[in-house]
């Protein structure tokens, strides 16, 4: 059985019940002035000898030393038989009955009835009470002992839960702690990966001018957006941070600000509403990312971007038309990772929404669909 920790209080009651245990036994046997001289030293020392077998015979027990405790129990049922014979009754009933009492709340199961069995047989062998009285002690005894172990189980049983639910949170808080870096990670990859594939598309636009002998104000323009969308993308990277402590714009600002930029149209239907961090997110990165491959790939296309707030979800569509001729890509399709509609897909799914993307009527087509 296991060991259980006593808190302060617990253990001031159990001493103070050993306390009185012991002065009773002591006073019951030495009480009536039946010893004197060597008879009285005898009798000291055969109280001092039980009261050492039953202190070995509990600590034992306790520990669960079960040999240890199996011949404390036999030398406490001897010592018991010669406190009777030497008249100190009360000592040896206290004896025997406590060590049936201890043996069925702490002994396992297969040896604790013999054990008590010893004890209240001792008991009931020198005992001068009618055959209803000890009757009654007996099992008045057993049925005590009996309900102290299914008490301590049931203590060990709340405290194996109690530990298995600590470790239960400190597994979901390391698990929520390795959940909030990946996200972190996510959200900064993300806001980097915007802001360097943006920076990419002007400075191959300005190469790609540089190479066909375009005007050096136009190519100046392109340096200078290059080094807006550095600037940008730092504030984005503060802007996450800050998103993923709860403190950021509405969905909505955000997207007149991106479509100021971006040059699209923007139509909000529904009624608004604050979205969670994690949705929010998902619609700005997805919002960035679509308008970025716009100009990437279709460079002159005309963009339309709408937010609809549903009962139960949000949906982002950001449409383009088929660029004008002679405004095909060419080199800044090649800009950037390639991995823009994965991470938006991977992002969606996270959530429990989805995203698609593909062609429609010549131009292109995302649609992203989170819960909110």
């Amino acid at each position: 059985m296991e060991r259980e920790a006593e808190s302060p209080a617990r253990r001031t009651l159990a001493a103070l019940g050993r306390s009185v245990l012991l002065t009773t036994v002591v006073w019951g046997t030495f009480s009536r002035g039946e010893y004197g001289g060597w008879a009285a030293v005898a009798a000291a020392a055969g109280l001092l000898a039980t009261v050492a077998l039953a202190a070995a015979y509990l600590w034992a027990s306790r520990e669960q030393h079960l040999r240890l405790a199996l011949l404390s129990a036999a030398a406490l049922v001897g010592a018991g038989w010669l406190a009777d014979w030497g008249r100190a009754h009360l000592l040896a009933d206290f004896a025997w009955a406590g060590l049936a009492v201890i043996a069925l709340v702490r002994l396992p199961l297969p040896v604790a009835p013999v054990v008590a069995a010893a004890g209240f047989g001792s008991y009931t062998a020198a005992s001068w009470e009618s055959w209803l009285g000890i009757a009654a002690t007996v099992g008045g005894l057993t049925l005590l002992g009996y309900l102290l172990r299914l008490d301590a189980e049931s203590r060990g049983t709340a405290r194996r839960l109690l530990a298995q639910e600590r470790a239960a949170r400190a597994a979901e808080a390391e698990s929520a702690a390795l959940a909030e870096r990946a996200r972190i990670a996510r959200e900064i990859h993300d806001v980097l990966a915007h802001s360097l594939s943006a920076q990419l598309v002007h400075l191959e636009a300005a190469r790609l001018m540089l190479d066909a002998g375009t005007d050096r104000e136009q190519i100046r323009d392109r340096v200078v957006a290059a080094r807006r969308m550095a600037q940008d993308g730092l504030a984005e990277t503060r802007q996450a941070l800050s998103a993923l402590r709860g403190e950021f714009t509405p969905v909505g600002e955000f997207l007149v600000d991106l479509t100021g930029r971006e040059r699209a149209r923007l139509a909000v239907t529904g009624t608004p509403r604050p979205l969670a961090a994690e949705a929010g997110l998902a619609v700005r990165r997805t919002a960035q990312e679509a308008l970025t491959n716009v100009r990437k790939h279709a460079p002159g296309a005309r963009c339309a971007v709408e937010l609809r707030y549903l009962p139960d979800a949000v949906e982002l569509e950001v449409r383009n038309t088929r660029p004008p001729r002679g405004e095909a890509a060419g080199g800044l399709a090649a800009s950037g990772s390639g991995y823009g509609l994965l991470g938006m897909r991977e992002r969606a799914e996270l959530l429990g929404g989805t995203l698609l993307a593909g062609p429609d009527e010549g131009g292109w087509r995302v649609l992203l669909r989170v819960p909110a």
